[in-house]
């Protein structure tokens, strides 16, 4: 057995996570200011408006920083790095109730070099945002004529800054000053900041940044009535289906019980009983489909659990939180990878149970790293702002080994300790039963093809709305909808491959493992094709990087939501397996 992590290892890791959760901070993050304290404007990102992920710091771009050079704090969590977050501080003087006269700050001497970065800038239509107490400011950053020939910048900033007590609660921007780019002059920045009494309470202060008319459509409370009245009815049919078929079942193997053995033999057999000594054989490769089920489970536990955190907290108002509470949790969950993924494999009859615990562990973690590091490389060429930085890989490769790797040690060794034995209700059979011929639709290719078409459409509504809030400018709120769509998720899932799974066993196919696994996995397909469709009719990205960027996350995306719902079909499938051979009587 391989030892637990020493107390030094373990400190090293509770460490490690600490860095995920928001620290203690004074000023902005303790969001309450002094009259006449220090107000931080901090400059974020810049770059096409649409390309989301295509950002880059504020100050690739020619502008000029303010005369303020001192600054008092700054934090970075490792959510906000991993999402391309660049705070700069934008040298503006800005205090606590304190107004700013329109006046300049800066001067930008504009040769031919500069002047060319702003128009490419203003052609690709660049914004810009800034941050103000953790909220959000967008600005463009220039405009062309009409006849696209002579380029502006717009050069004042005019804040206004709305306050209830002792904490911000609005801040609004307005950009004016329009300057025609010439080569071989000076452009003066300039702000003015104008403070202002307001109601709005500071609990509600990101309500202006949600959409409750997109979000809260008709169109998503349709397609959530949709999806539920396509549940009660899906769930209706199964259990009628399947009732009145098992009992049927049922009573014609108990009148074969009480034939003799000639008229047995003369009898025509049919059905899932006949596979009874081989519906409980291990299924191929049961090294990869114990841990591809480890990784499901746990997928499904980080959801569940992030999607109530949200619910609960509103992790949109802190910058880089939701990415940051993903990571923790899917840390934290480890041990649950462990025990489905060590116990399935144990109860299987596997012996290298170590390499499965490994391939389990790094399954996910391997697949999300591979495809971030591969768009880093393009990041780091285009010099965006994405780019992941030294340090943050080798805090996350850190969680990996130290964090996930050691909890789903201590899962794997519960779950073989505690649910390895192999308990089924029938005998396996020392030699397999050969498989006979059946039509082209029993056959488990088509099965699984056919399987992922009623749970994508139970959800596709509510990707349209995850996606636009990911890869366009909406911030997504309504977690009560994703709890629920989860829910159905779930549902039909297990009711789709309970169907197969049994209409496979009547065919006398029992190679129903991985027949349940991919027919509910096959969910991703269809959400991959649905992001081609959503790309080329619903957004106007372009670009090398951008476009890696979309395809390589929504595979990363579509996989992990594949897995997951092939182990939701697995488990909901062995249950039924399991009790259908259990009420029967074999020999």
């Amino acid at each position: 057995m391989r030892p637990l992590p020493s107390a030094p290892g373990v400190a090293a890791a509770a460490a490690l996570l600490l860095l995920l959760l928001p620290r203690a901070r004074s000023d902005e993050h303790e969001h309450t200011y002094q009259d006449k304290e220090e107000v931080v404007l901090w400059m974020n990102t810049v770059g096409p408006y649409h390309n989301r992920q295509e950002t880059y710091k504020y100050f690739s771009l020619p502008f000029c920083v303010g005369s303020k050079k001192s600054i008092s704090h700054y934090h970075e969590t490792l959510g906000e790095a991993l999402q391309g977050v660049e705070l700069e501080f934008s040298g503006l003087d800005i205090k606590f109730k304190d107004d700013v006269m329109p006046g300049t700050y800066c001067e930008i001497d504009l040769d031919k070099e500069k002047r060319d970065a702003f128009v490419y800038a203003i052609k690709n239509h660049y914004w810009y945002q800034m941050y103000i107490d953790d909220l959000p400011i967008w600005g463009i950053v220039g405009e062309a004529d009409e006849n696209g020939e002579d380029y502006y910048l717009w050069t004042y900033k005019k804040l206004e800054i709305g306050f209830n007590g002792n904490r911000i609660v609005d801040v609004n921007l307005t950009s004016e000053g329009k300057v025609k780019l010439v080569p071989n002059t000076k452009i003066q920045m300039s702000y003015s900041v104008k403070w202002k009494k307001s109601d709005v309470k500071f609990e509600d202060r990101f309500d202006k940044y949600l959409d409750p008319s997109f979000f809260q459509h008709r169109i998503h409370w349709f397609s959530i009535f949709n999806s539920f009245m396509m549940v009660i009815f899906l769930v209706g049919l199964v259990s009628m289906i399947l009732m009145r078929t098992l009992r049927k079942d049922y009573a014609r193997y108990s009148k074969e019980e009480e034939m003799d053995d000639m008229d047995r033999d003369l009898g025509d057999e049919y059905g899932w009983k006949q596979v009874h000594g081989d519906v409980f054989r291990p299924s191929s490769h049961p090294l990869i489909f114990s841990s591809l089920i480890g990784s499901g489970c746990q997928i499904f536990a980080v959801s569940l659990i992030v999607i109530i955190v949200a619910m609960i907290e509103d992790l949109y108002t802190e910058r880089g939180s939701m990415l940051s509470t993903a990571i923790f949790v899917y840390a934290a969950t480890s041990p649950v990878n462990g025990y489905f993924g060590g116990s399935l494999y144990a109860r299987q009859g596997g012996r290298r149970w170590i390499k499965q615990m490994f391939i389990g562990a790094f399954l996910i973690p391997a697949m999300v790293c591979g495809t971030a590091f591969f768009i880093n490389f393009i990041a780091i060429y285009y010099h965006a702002s994405r780019a992941i930085p030294f340090g943050t890989m080798v805090a996350v490769c850190c969680i990996c080994f130290f964090v996930i790797l050691p909890l789903n040690l201590v899962g794997t060794i519960l779950g073989r300790n505690l649910s390895g034995q192999p308990n089924f209700p029938c005998r396996v059979n020392a030699v397999p039963r050969p498989i006979p011929e059946k039509k082209w639709f029993m056959e488990p290719a088509v099965i699984v093809c056919l399987g992922g078409i009623l749970p994508f459409g139970s959800i596709f509504i509510e990707m349209y709305f995850i996606f636009t809030s990911f890869w366009a400018y909406k911030i997504y709120y309504v977690y009560g909808f994703m709890m629920l769509v989860l829910v159905i998720l779930c549902i039909v899932t297990v009711c789709v491959t309970i169907v197969c799974t049994y209409f496979l066993l009547n065919a006398e196919d029992y190679r129903w493992q991985w027949t349940s696994f991919l027919s509910a996995a096959s969910t991703a397909i269809y959400v991959y094709m649905y992001s081609f469709y959503y790309y080329f009719f619903k957004t106007k990205m372009y670009g090398l990087f951008q476009t890696s960027f979309y395809f390589g996350y929504m595979a990363v995306f579509s996989t992990a939501l594949g897995i997951m719902c092939g182990a939701i079909g697995y488990m909901g499938t062995s249950a039924f397996v399991r009790k259908i051979y259990t009420n029967v009587k074999i020999d």
